[in-house]
Protein backbone atom coordinates (compact mmCIF):
# COMPACT_ATOMS: atom_id res chain seq x y z
CA UNK A 1 0.00 0.00 0.00
CA UNK A 2 1.32 3.64 -1.13
CA UNK A 3 2.44 5.92 1.79
CA UNK A 4 1.09 8.65 2.35
CA UNK A 5 2.05 12.01 4.17
CA UNK A 6 0.94 11.97 7.62
CA UNK A 7 -2.77 13.97 7.66
CA UNK A 8 -1.93 17.36 8.96
CA UNK A 9 -4.96 17.06 10.93
CA UNK A 10 -4.14 14.16 13.30
CA UNK A 11 -0.72 14.79 14.27
CA UNK A 12 -0.01 14.92 18.05
CA UNK A 13 -3.97 14.91 18.59
CA UNK A 14 -4.77 12.32 21.19
CA UNK A 15 -7.37 9.50 20.26
CA UNK A 16 -10.77 10.36 21.77
CA UNK A 17 -12.07 7.62 23.91
CA UNK A 18 -15.32 7.80 25.67
CA UNK A 19 -13.52 9.35 29.06
CA UNK A 20 -12.33 12.72 27.15
CA UNK A 21 -15.66 12.61 25.14
CA UNK A 22 -17.15 14.98 28.16
CA UNK A 23 -14.54 17.62 27.33
CA UNK A 24 -15.36 17.91 23.89
CA UNK A 25 -19.35 18.19 24.69
CA UNK A 26 -18.02 21.66 26.67
CA UNK A 27 -17.17 23.12 23.50
CA UNK A 28 -18.67 26.51 22.52
CA UNK A 29 -22.07 26.47 20.13
CA UNK A 30 -20.15 28.30 17.85
CA UNK A 31 -17.72 25.34 16.94
CA UNK A 32 -20.85 22.71 17.41
CA UNK A 33 -23.24 24.41 15.08
CA UNK A 34 -21.54 27.55 12.61
CA UNK A 35 -23.62 30.27 11.65
CA UNK A 36 -25.41 29.65 8.04
CA UNK A 37 -24.74 32.85 7.44
CA UNK A 38 -21.38 33.98 8.60
CA UNK A 39 -20.60 37.42 10.15
CA UNK A 40 -19.08 40.04 7.67
CA UNK A 41 -16.18 39.42 10.26
CA UNK A 42 -15.82 35.88 9.03
CA UNK A 43 -16.36 36.83 5.55
CA UNK A 44 -13.67 39.31 5.72
CA UNK A 45 -11.01 36.88 7.03
CA UNK A 46 -12.27 33.91 4.59
CA UNK A 47 -11.35 36.43 1.58
CA UNK A 48 -7.93 36.99 3.05
CA UNK A 49 -7.09 33.21 3.87
CA UNK A 50 -8.40 33.10 0.34
CA UNK A 51 -11.76 30.88 0.90
CA UNK A 52 -14.52 33.66 -0.45
CA UNK A 53 -16.25 32.71 -2.82
CA UNK A 54 -19.06 35.40 -4.40
CA UNK A 55 -21.62 33.08 -5.01
CA UNK A 56 -21.49 30.64 -2.14
CA UNK A 57 -24.51 31.64 -0.36
CA UNK A 58 -26.81 31.32 -4.01
CA UNK A 59 -24.93 27.93 -4.59
CA UNK A 60 -25.60 26.65 -1.14
CA UNK A 61 -22.90 23.66 -1.95
CA UNK A 62 -20.05 25.22 0.72
CA UNK A 63 -22.14 25.88 4.16
CA UNK A 64 -19.33 26.27 5.69
CA UNK A 65 -17.05 27.86 3.76
CA UNK A 66 -16.84 31.05 5.45
CA UNK A 67 -15.86 28.81 8.56
CA UNK A 68 -12.24 27.85 9.38
CA UNK A 69 -10.93 24.40 8.17
CA UNK A 70 -9.74 23.78 12.13
CA UNK A 71 -13.28 24.70 13.31
CA UNK A 72 -15.19 22.42 10.75
CA UNK A 73 -13.88 19.44 11.67
CA UNK A 74 -14.62 20.17 15.79
CA UNK A 75 -18.19 20.70 14.53
CA UNK A 76 -18.26 17.06 12.33
CA UNK A 77 -16.15 15.45 15.58
CA UNK A 78 -19.09 16.66 18.37
CA UNK A 79 -21.89 15.88 15.96
CA UNK A 80 -20.85 12.22 15.32
CA UNK A 81 -19.85 11.94 19.27
CA UNK A 82 -23.59 13.40 19.85
CA UNK A 83 -25.38 10.55 17.52
CA UNK A 84 -23.49 8.10 19.31
CA UNK A 85 -23.34 9.01 22.75
CA UNK A 86 -25.53 6.12 23.62
CA UNK A 87 -23.42 3.51 21.92
CA UNK A 88 -19.90 5.03 22.97
CA UNK A 89 -20.76 4.65 26.73
CA UNK A 90 -22.41 1.73 26.93
CA UNK A 91 -20.24 -0.51 24.74
CA UNK A 92 -16.69 1.37 25.88
CA UNK A 93 -15.97 1.82 21.77
CA UNK A 94 -13.43 3.96 20.64
CA UNK A 95 -13.77 7.25 19.24
CA UNK A 96 -11.04 8.48 16.69
CA UNK A 97 -10.13 11.62 16.17
CA UNK A 98 -11.91 12.80 12.79
CA UNK A 99 -9.03 12.73 9.26
CA UNK A 100 -9.25 15.89 7.84
CA UNK A 101 -7.04 17.19 4.59
CA UNK A 102 -3.91 18.58 4.44
CA UNK A 103 -5.44 21.11 1.16
CA UNK A 104 -8.97 21.24 1.82
CA UNK A 105 -9.75 22.75 -1.74
CA UNK A 106 -10.31 21.65 -5.45
CA UNK A 107 -10.39 18.25 -4.50
CA UNK A 108 -13.83 16.73 -6.25
CA UNK A 109 -12.42 14.93 -9.12
CA UNK A 110 -15.53 14.87 -10.47
CA UNK A 111 -17.65 18.08 -11.84
CA UNK A 112 -20.97 17.81 -13.35
CA UNK A 113 -22.58 21.15 -15.25
CA UNK A 114 -26.28 21.96 -16.93
CA UNK A 115 -26.83 23.70 -20.34
CA UNK A 116 -29.11 26.13 -20.72
CA UNK A 117 -30.48 28.80 -22.67
CA UNK A 118 -29.67 31.86 -21.11
CA UNK A 119 -30.63 35.80 -22.24
CA UNK A 120 -30.60 36.97 -25.69
CA UNK A 121 -27.81 38.06 -27.39
CA UNK A 122 -28.93 41.47 -28.96
CA UNK A 123 -27.61 42.34 -32.59
CA UNK A 124 -24.94 44.51 -32.63
CA UNK A 125 -24.73 47.33 -35.83
CA UNK A 126 -22.05 44.88 -37.52
CA UNK A 127 -24.14 42.08 -36.92
CA UNK A 128 -26.77 43.39 -38.72
CA UNK A 129 -25.27 44.94 -41.72
CA UNK A 130 -23.54 41.36 -42.06
CA UNK A 131 -27.22 40.23 -42.40
CA UNK A 132 -28.09 42.64 -45.53
CA UNK A 133 -25.29 42.18 -47.07
CA UNK A 134 -26.67 38.33 -47.02
CA UNK A 135 -29.65 39.24 -48.50
CA UNK A 136 -33.04 37.88 -47.84
CA UNK A 137 -34.25 35.25 -45.52
CA UNK A 138 -34.67 33.08 -48.94
CA UNK A 139 -31.07 33.61 -49.79
CA UNK A 140 -29.95 33.02 -46.35
CA UNK A 141 -31.46 29.59 -46.64
CA UNK A 142 -30.12 28.67 -49.35
CA UNK A 143 -26.67 29.44 -48.38
CA UNK A 144 -27.34 27.30 -44.86
CA UNK A 145 -29.75 24.43 -44.64
CA UNK A 146 -30.56 25.23 -41.09
CA UNK A 147 -32.96 27.90 -40.34
CA UNK A 148 -31.53 31.30 -38.29
CA UNK A 149 -32.32 30.65 -34.35
CA UNK A 150 -32.08 33.47 -32.36
CA UNK A 151 -29.10 33.49 -31.10
CA UNK A 152 -28.74 33.72 -26.51
CA UNK A 153 -25.98 33.29 -23.74
CA UNK A 154 -25.55 29.68 -23.12
CA UNK A 155 -25.55 28.88 -19.44
CA UNK A 156 -23.27 26.35 -17.39
CA UNK A 157 -22.31 26.13 -13.83
CA UNK A 158 -24.01 24.94 -10.99
CA UNK A 159 -27.92 24.76 -9.80
CA UNK A 160 -29.03 27.42 -6.82
CA UNK A 161 -29.36 25.87 -3.89
CA UNK A 162 -33.10 24.27 -4.32
CA UNK A 163 -33.77 25.56 -7.61
CA UNK A 164 -32.98 24.67 -11.17
CA UNK A 165 -31.52 27.91 -11.84
CA UNK A 166 -28.09 28.13 -12.93
CA UNK A 167 -25.37 30.05 -11.54
CA UNK A 168 -22.99 30.72 -13.94
CA UNK A 169 -19.29 30.91 -12.35
CA UNK A 170 -16.01 30.12 -13.63
CA UNK A 171 -14.55 29.16 -10.29
CA UNK A 172 -15.15 27.26 -7.94
CA UNK A 173 -13.24 26.56 -4.33
CA UNK A 174 -13.75 22.46 -4.35
CA UNK A 175 -14.16 21.77 -7.85
CA UNK A 176 -11.13 20.17 -9.74
CA UNK A 177 -9.83 22.96 -11.27
CA UNK A 178 -8.87 21.33 -14.93
CA UNK A 179 -12.43 19.77 -14.77
CA UNK A 180 -13.99 23.14 -14.23
CA UNK A 181 -11.77 24.59 -17.74
CA UNK A 182 -13.68 21.77 -19.29
CA UNK A 183 -16.83 22.75 -18.83
CA UNK A 184 -16.43 26.34 -19.52
CA UNK A 185 -14.87 25.37 -22.78
CA UNK A 186 -17.37 23.27 -23.91
CA UNK A 187 -19.49 26.41 -23.75
CA UNK A 188 -17.71 27.90 -26.27
CA UNK A 189 -17.03 24.69 -28.71
CA UNK A 190 -21.11 24.67 -28.14
CA UNK A 191 -21.74 28.30 -29.89
CA UNK A 192 -18.89 27.15 -32.47
CA UNK A 193 -20.93 24.57 -34.37
CA UNK A 194 -24.08 25.75 -32.97
CA UNK A 195 -25.05 23.17 -30.78
CA UNK A 196 -28.09 24.52 -28.88
CA UNK A 197 -28.44 24.09 -24.90
CA UNK A 198 -30.80 22.00 -24.09
CA UNK A 199 -34.49 23.84 -22.02
CA UNK A 200 -36.12 22.24 -19.30
CA UNK A 201 -39.09 23.92 -19.65
CA UNK A 202 -39.64 23.27 -23.75
CA UNK A 203 -38.23 19.95 -23.57
CA UNK A 204 -36.51 21.13 -26.34
CA UNK A 205 -32.72 21.47 -27.30
CA UNK A 206 -29.36 19.01 -27.58
CA UNK A 207 -26.48 19.15 -25.11
CA UNK A 208 -27.87 18.69 -21.25
CA UNK A 209 -24.87 18.33 -19.09
CA UNK A 210 -21.01 17.43 -19.19
CA UNK A 211 -19.70 15.32 -16.49
CA UNK A 212 -15.75 15.47 -16.30
CA UNK A 213 -13.91 13.21 -14.08
CA UNK A 214 -9.92 13.74 -13.44
CA UNK A 215 -7.98 10.58 -12.09
CA UNK A 216 -6.29 11.93 -9.03
CA UNK A 217 -3.01 9.79 -9.84
CA UNK A 218 -3.35 9.22 -13.53
CA UNK A 219 -4.32 12.98 -14.75
CA UNK A 220 -6.46 10.95 -17.36
CA UNK A 221 -9.75 12.79 -18.47
CA UNK A 222 -13.06 11.17 -19.28
CA UNK A 223 -15.79 13.84 -20.18
CA UNK A 224 -19.11 12.38 -21.18
CA UNK A 225 -21.54 14.68 -22.97
CA UNK A 226 -25.55 13.82 -21.97
CA UNK A 227 -27.60 14.65 -25.08
CA UNK A 228 -31.41 15.06 -25.31
CA UNK A 229 -31.24 12.93 -28.69
CA UNK A 230 -28.63 10.33 -30.24
CA UNK A 231 -28.04 11.83 -33.45
CA UNK A 232 -25.42 13.94 -32.69
CA UNK A 233 -24.15 16.25 -36.35
CA UNK A 234 -20.93 17.08 -36.64
CA UNK A 235 -20.17 14.58 -33.33
CA UNK A 236 -16.42 13.58 -34.73
CA UNK A 237 -15.69 17.73 -35.59
CA UNK A 238 -16.91 18.95 -31.83
CA UNK A 239 -14.91 15.98 -29.97
CA UNK A 240 -11.91 17.11 -32.00
CA UNK A 241 -12.06 20.62 -31.51
CA UNK A 242 -12.81 20.30 -27.73
CA UNK A 243 -9.51 17.75 -27.36
CA UNK A 244 -7.31 20.56 -29.53
CA UNK A 245 -8.17 23.40 -27.12
CA UNK A 246 -8.05 20.71 -24.06
CA UNK A 247 -5.24 18.10 -24.88
CA UNK A 248 -5.38 17.03 -21.40
CA UNK A 249 -8.41 15.12 -22.23
CA UNK A 250 -8.23 11.61 -22.72
CA UNK A 251 -11.55 10.14 -23.86
CA UNK A 252 -15.21 11.43 -24.83
CA UNK A 253 -18.45 9.56 -24.54
CA UNK A 254 -21.66 10.63 -25.36
CA UNK A 255 -24.70 9.69 -23.52
CA UNK A 256 -28.29 10.21 -24.94
CA UNK A 257 -31.25 10.78 -22.04
CA UNK A 258 -34.33 11.46 -23.20
CA UNK A 259 -36.39 11.13 -20.74
CA UNK A 260 -37.99 14.07 -18.88
CA UNK A 261 -36.41 13.56 -15.75
CA UNK A 262 -33.64 15.03 -12.81
CA UNK A 263 -31.66 12.00 -13.66
CA UNK A 264 -28.38 13.22 -15.57
CA UNK A 265 -27.28 9.63 -17.23
CA UNK A 266 -29.23 8.15 -19.62
CA UNK A 267 -30.13 4.65 -19.41
CA UNK A 268 -30.04 3.93 -23.28
CA UNK A 269 -27.32 4.35 -25.78
CA UNK A 270 -23.81 5.47 -25.37
CA UNK A 271 -20.57 5.63 -28.03
CA UNK A 272 -17.31 6.72 -27.84
CA UNK A 273 -16.46 9.78 -29.54
CA UNK A 274 -12.63 10.10 -28.47
CA UNK A 275 -10.38 7.90 -26.90
CA UNK A 276 -10.90 4.42 -25.17
CA UNK A 277 -14.31 4.91 -23.43
CA UNK A 278 -13.10 4.95 -20.17
CA UNK A 279 -10.21 6.13 -17.94
CA UNK A 280 -7.62 4.38 -15.22
CA UNK A 281 -6.86 5.62 -12.26
CA UNK A 282 -4.66 4.66 -9.41
CA UNK A 283 -6.17 3.96 -5.81
CA UNK A 284 -4.62 2.30 -2.85
CA UNK A 285 -1.95 0.92 -4.94
CA UNK A 286 -4.51 -0.80 -7.21
CA UNK A 287 -5.78 0.62 -10.52
CA UNK A 288 -9.43 1.06 -11.47
CA UNK A 289 -11.04 1.53 -14.77
CA UNK A 290 -13.55 4.50 -14.70
CA UNK A 291 -16.41 4.88 -17.18
CA UNK A 292 -19.40 7.34 -17.32
CA UNK A 293 -21.50 5.08 -15.05
CA UNK A 294 -18.94 3.93 -12.70
CA UNK A 295 -19.64 4.95 -8.96
CA UNK A 296 -15.93 6.56 -7.88
CA UNK A 297 -15.60 8.92 -5.08
CA UNK A 298 -15.17 12.10 -6.09
CA UNK A 299 -12.17 13.05 -3.38
CA UNK A 300 -9.82 10.57 -4.01
CA UNK A 301 -7.01 11.92 -1.55
CA UNK A 302 -9.93 11.09 1.38
CA UNK A 303 -11.22 7.61 -0.31
CA UNK A 304 -7.52 6.32 0.07
CA UNK A 305 -7.69 7.48 3.59
CA UNK A 306 -11.13 6.50 4.31
CA UNK A 307 -10.52 2.60 2.96
CA UNK A 308 -7.35 2.21 4.60
CA UNK A 309 -9.27 3.33 8.01
CA UNK A 310 -11.40 1.05 6.82
CA UNK A 311 -9.22 -1.89 6.36
CA UNK A 312 -7.53 -1.40 9.87
CA UNK A 313 -10.86 -1.66 11.94
CA UNK A 314 -11.83 -4.76 9.97
CA UNK A 315 -7.96 -6.19 11.89
CA UNK A 316 -7.84 -8.94 9.01
CA UNK A 317 -5.26 -11.83 9.81
CA UNK A 318 -5.12 -13.04 6.35
CA UNK A 319 -7.28 -16.09 6.21
CA UNK A 320 -11.04 -14.21 6.66
CA UNK A 321 -13.76 -14.71 4.19
CA UNK A 322 -14.77 -11.27 3.43
CA UNK A 323 -18.20 -10.12 1.64
CA UNK A 324 -18.50 -6.63 0.17
CA UNK A 325 -21.94 -5.33 0.51
CA UNK A 326 -23.25 -2.53 -2.55
CA UNK A 327 -19.95 -3.40 -3.76
CA UNK A 328 -19.99 -1.06 -6.53
CA UNK A 329 -17.26 -1.44 -8.76
CA UNK A 330 -15.54 -3.32 -6.20
CA UNK A 331 -13.13 -0.69 -4.54
CA UNK A 332 -13.11 -1.69 -0.84
CA UNK A 333 -13.36 -5.20 -1.88
CA UNK A 334 -10.24 -5.59 -3.90
CA UNK A 335 -8.47 -3.54 -1.64
CA UNK A 336 -8.87 -5.73 1.21
CA UNK A 337 -8.63 -8.72 -1.16
CA UNK A 338 -4.93 -6.99 -1.87
CA UNK A 339 -4.52 -6.76 2.01
CA UNK A 340 -5.49 -10.45 2.62
CA UNK A 341 -2.64 -11.27 -0.09
CA UNK A 342 0.15 -9.47 1.72
CA UNK A 343 -0.68 -11.06 5.18
CA UNK A 344 -0.92 -14.64 3.38
CA UNK A 345 0.41 -14.70 0.22
CA UNK A 346 -1.71 -18.12 -0.66
CA UNK A 347 -4.94 -16.53 -0.63
CA UNK A 348 -4.03 -15.28 -4.20
CA UNK A 349 -5.18 -18.63 -5.10
CA UNK A 350 -7.67 -21.04 -4.24
CA UNK A 351 -11.19 -19.94 -3.44
CA UNK A 352 -12.81 -16.43 -3.13
CA UNK A 353 -12.02 -15.07 0.00
CA UNK A 354 -13.39 -12.08 -0.75
CA UNK A 355 -17.29 -11.72 -2.80
CA UNK A 356 -18.27 -8.31 -4.06
CA UNK A 357 -22.71 -8.07 -4.29
CA UNK A 358 -24.74 -5.41 -5.91
CA UNK A 359 -27.95 -5.59 -7.73
CA UNK A 360 -26.56 -3.43 -10.07
CA UNK A 361 -25.44 -5.37 -12.89
CA UNK A 362 -22.94 -2.75 -14.76
CA UNK A 363 -21.47 -2.44 -11.88
CA UNK A 364 -20.48 -6.00 -11.17
CA UNK A 365 -19.11 -6.25 -14.31
CA UNK A 366 -16.53 -3.34 -14.19
CA UNK A 367 -15.79 -4.67 -10.69
CA UNK A 368 -14.52 -8.12 -11.97
CA UNK A 369 -13.06 -5.86 -14.94
CA UNK A 370 -10.86 -4.21 -11.94
CA UNK A 371 -10.31 -7.50 -10.44
CA UNK A 372 -8.96 -9.38 -13.69
CA UNK A 373 -7.38 -5.37 -14.35
CA UNK A 374 -5.00 -5.92 -11.05
CA UNK A 375 -4.29 -9.60 -11.06
CA UNK A 376 -6.11 -10.29 -8.12
CA UNK A 377 -7.88 -13.82 -8.21
CA UNK A 378 -9.48 -14.31 -4.48
CA UNK A 379 -12.75 -12.89 -5.24
CA UNK A 380 -15.93 -13.21 -6.78
CA UNK A 381 -18.41 -10.35 -7.90
CA UNK A 382 -22.07 -11.07 -7.90
CA UNK A 383 -25.27 -9.51 -9.57
CA UNK A 384 -27.69 -9.78 -6.58
CA UNK A 385 -29.51 -7.82 -3.72
CA UNK A 386 -27.03 -8.34 -0.45
CA UNK A 387 -29.62 -9.01 1.49
CA UNK A 388 -30.89 -12.15 -0.57
CA UNK A 389 -27.52 -13.32 -1.18
CA UNK A 390 -26.67 -12.96 2.70
CA UNK A 391 -30.17 -14.88 3.41
CA UNK A 392 -28.71 -18.00 0.77
CA UNK A 393 -25.53 -18.10 2.76
CA UNK A 394 -27.46 -18.12 5.94
CA UNK A 395 -29.37 -21.01 4.31
CA UNK A 396 -26.69 -22.97 3.75
CA UNK A 397 -24.79 -22.87 6.95
CA UNK A 398 -21.57 -20.75 5.43
CA UNK A 399 -19.65 -18.58 7.88
CA UNK A 400 -18.43 -15.10 7.29
CA UNK A 401 -15.92 -13.34 9.33
CA UNK A 402 -16.16 -9.98 7.69
CA UNK A 403 -18.87 -7.81 6.29
CA UNK A 404 -17.87 -4.69 4.40
CA UNK A 405 -20.87 -2.33 4.24
CA UNK A 406 -21.44 0.63 2.24
CA UNK A 407 -24.78 1.67 1.63
CA UNK A 408 -27.07 4.79 0.24
CA UNK A 409 -27.44 7.37 2.06
CA UNK A 410 -30.69 6.41 3.34
CA UNK A 411 -28.51 3.74 4.95
CA UNK A 412 -29.18 -0.24 4.75
CA UNK A 413 -32.94 -1.66 4.08
CA UNK A 414 -34.64 -3.35 7.15
CA UNK A 415 -34.37 -6.79 4.89
CA UNK A 416 -30.84 -6.08 4.51
CA UNK A 417 -30.36 -5.92 8.56
CA UNK A 418 -32.25 -8.70 9.24
CA UNK A 419 -30.47 -11.16 6.80
CA UNK A 420 -27.16 -9.56 8.45
CA UNK A 421 -28.21 -10.65 12.15
CA UNK A 422 -28.94 -13.91 10.48
CA UNK A 423 -26.09 -15.01 8.89
CA UNK A 424 -24.33 -12.99 11.78
CA UNK A 425 -20.71 -12.23 10.71
CA UNK A 426 -17.85 -12.00 13.23
CA UNK A 427 -17.47 -8.42 12.44
CA UNK A 428 -18.99 -5.25 10.95
CA UNK A 429 -17.63 -2.48 8.82
CA UNK A 430 -19.72 0.05 8.00
CA UNK A 431 -18.97 2.63 6.24
CA UNK A 432 -21.65 5.88 5.91
CA UNK A 433 -21.84 8.98 3.88
CA UNK A 434 -24.82 9.55 6.57
CA UNK A 435 -24.04 9.07 9.93
CA UNK A 436 -27.66 9.70 10.82
CA UNK A 437 -28.96 6.68 8.99
CA UNK A 438 -25.57 4.56 10.54
CA UNK A 439 -26.57 5.39 13.91
CA UNK A 440 -30.05 4.23 13.09
CA UNK A 441 -28.84 0.85 12.09
CA UNK A 442 -25.91 0.39 14.94
CA UNK A 443 -28.62 0.77 17.01
CA UNK A 444 -30.35 -2.34 15.70
CA UNK A 445 -27.71 -4.14 14.78
CA UNK A 446 -26.58 -3.77 18.54
CA UNK A 447 -30.04 -4.76 19.36
CA UNK A 448 -29.25 -8.13 17.39
CA UNK A 449 -25.98 -8.88 19.74
CA UNK A 450 -23.28 -6.71 18.40
CA UNK A 451 -20.95 -4.34 20.03
CA UNK A 452 -19.70 -1.22 18.80
CA UNK A 453 -15.79 -1.28 18.77
CA UNK A 454 -14.90 1.79 17.10
CA UNK A 455 -15.72 5.25 15.30
CA UNK A 456 -13.54 6.15 12.43
CA UNK A 457 -14.94 10.08 10.85
CA UNK A 458 -13.38 11.46 7.71
CA UNK A 459 -13.64 14.29 5.92
CA UNK A 460 -14.73 14.04 2.37
CA UNK A 461 -16.43 17.13 1.87
CA UNK A 462 -14.65 19.73 3.15
CA UNK A 463 -16.76 22.84 3.68
CA UNK A 464 -19.69 21.20 3.74
CA UNK A 465 -22.24 19.45 6.40
CA UNK A 466 -21.71 16.11 4.95
CA UNK A 467 -19.53 13.70 7.07
CA UNK A 468 -18.15 10.28 6.02
CA UNK A 469 -18.12 7.67 9.23
CA UNK A 470 -17.14 4.42 9.58
CA UNK A 471 -18.10 2.36 12.44
CA UNK A 472 -16.32 -1.31 13.61
CA UNK A 473 -18.90 -3.96 15.34
CA UNK A 474 -18.02 -7.01 17.05
CA UNK A 475 -20.71 -9.87 17.60
CA UNK A 476 -21.07 -10.86 21.14
CA UNK A 477 -22.24 -14.04 20.15
CA UNK A 478 -19.16 -15.66 18.33
CA UNK A 479 -16.36 -13.10 19.49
Amino acid sequence: MEQKKPNARSKGRPKNSVANRSTRKKRSASARKPDSKPSITKRDNALKAGQFCPVDEQCGACQLLAVPYADQLDSKQVEIEELFADALSEDGATMQPILGMDEPFHYRNKVISPYAPGKRIKKSADNKREEQRAGTSATRKRKNDRPSVEKREILCGMYAQGTHRIISTDECLIENQVAKKIIQTIRLVMMRYGIEPYNEDTGKGFLRHAIVRVGHRSNEVLVTLVTNAEDFPGAKNFARELVKRCPEITTIVQNVNTRATNVILGEGKERTLYGPGFILDRLCGLSFRISSHSFYQVNAVQTEVLYEAAIDLAHLQGTERILDAYCGTGTIGLVAARALQEKTPAAARGDALVVGVDKVASAIVDARNNAKHNGIENTSFVAEDAGVFMNEMAGRGEALDVLFMDPPRSGASPEFLQATARLQPLRIVYISCNPKTQARDVAYLREQGYRLEAIQPVDMFPHTTHIENICALRCRTTG
